[in-house]
């Protein structure tokens, strides 16, 4: 491929390969192999690592300056954009807060796009920035999450709707609570973290099944009574810590092990007195009653 061909990937900031037809199903070994394999980008940060780094050399400090733009694209949103975008077979998948959107990456034409409409009061709420960090790609289905709590995943090829769920209680826009990150699918169970800390709410993470959007389980990132670390806190201020999780955590495939960090505790409860910015956990039990169980990291005071 030539430096001018290459340079049809520059608009979308994204690497793929060439079409290579309409294999669309992406099973758990494709994501484990995602860092191997720089055609596709299936996982939020190039990899379950979360590095960013692509192996390509095609393009380099020589002949960089070469590159010029060969199409663009614009998801028509004037709040800002902080997308990661997916690559599948020749296809890019971008998110914005109200939209999903399938373009071609050799030709930057929209293959589909669907607009998700809010309440009124819910872009009142939002903080910081309303926004979509990205999606995730499992099995035919780009999934997501939407601003007013709800988990949503389409049909890769269509765009249809294959499900959409609400998450829980006592999750609601009312409480501070907002979903602006991007999902991750780790061994079957695709998880996902919130927004809203600023709002004085119990920050958690909560996974569910990606085939079907049944939810499975909820972490909260700040301890309750008779949890590990709850005696670290003042009083009842655990209930309203904060401890959001809107930054993609990343996944060791070997150890079954998910790392996710939170955010800064709601700035008026009082600090703990040792804190846990990182959460590890592991994701245990069968398939159809999968559930996580937090290891507290040994962070120094």
């Amino acid at each position: 491929m030539s430096v001018k061909h290459a340079t049809s990937f520059l608009c979308m900031l994204a690497l793929t390969a060439m079409m290579t037809g309409n294999a669309i199903a992406q099973s758990a070994d494709d994501l484990k192999n995602d860092e191997k394999t720089p055609g596709d980008v299936l996982v939020y940060g190039m990899g379950y690592s979360g590095d960013r780094y692509s192996p390509l050399t095609q393009i380099n400090k020589n002949n960089v300056k070469k590159l010029v733009p060969k199409w663009a694209f614009s998801v028509t949103d004037n709040r800002g954009s902080e997308t990661f975008p997916l690559v599948k077979d020749g296809v890019i998948y971008v998110t914005s807060h109200d939209s999903t959107v399938a373009v071609d990456a050799m030709t930057g034409k929209q293959i589909w796009r669907v607009e998700h409409e809010y309440p009124p009061e819910t872009l009142r709420v939002v903080c910081c920035g309303i926004v979509n960090r990205g999606a995730a790609i499992y099995n035919g289905k780009i999934i997501r999450a939407l601003l007013d709590n709800h988990v949503i995943a389409l049909d890769a090829k269509t765009g249809k709707q294959v499900w959409q769920t609400a998450s829980p209680e006592p999750v609601d826009i009312k409480n501070g609570y907002a979903m602006t990150g991007a999902p991750l699918v780790a061994n079957g169970v695709l998880v996902v973290g919130v927004a809203g800390a600023e709002y004085s709410h119990r920050g958690f993470l909560e996974g569910y099944d990606p085939e079907t959007g049944k939810h499975l389980w909820r972490l909260y990132t700040v301890p309750a009574k008779g949890e590990p670390g709850y005696d670290t806190w003042e009083g009842d201020s655990a209930l309203t810590g904060g401890g959001s999780s809107w930054v993609t955590g990343t996944y060791d495939p070997e150890l079954d092990l998910v790392y996710w960090a939170s955010a800064t505790r709601h700035r008026g409860t009082p600090a703990p007195q040792r804190r846990q910015p990182l959460h590890q956990f592991d994701l245990c039990g069968a398939a159809e009653n999968r559930r996580a169980r937090l290891v507290l990291p040994d962070i120094a005071k």
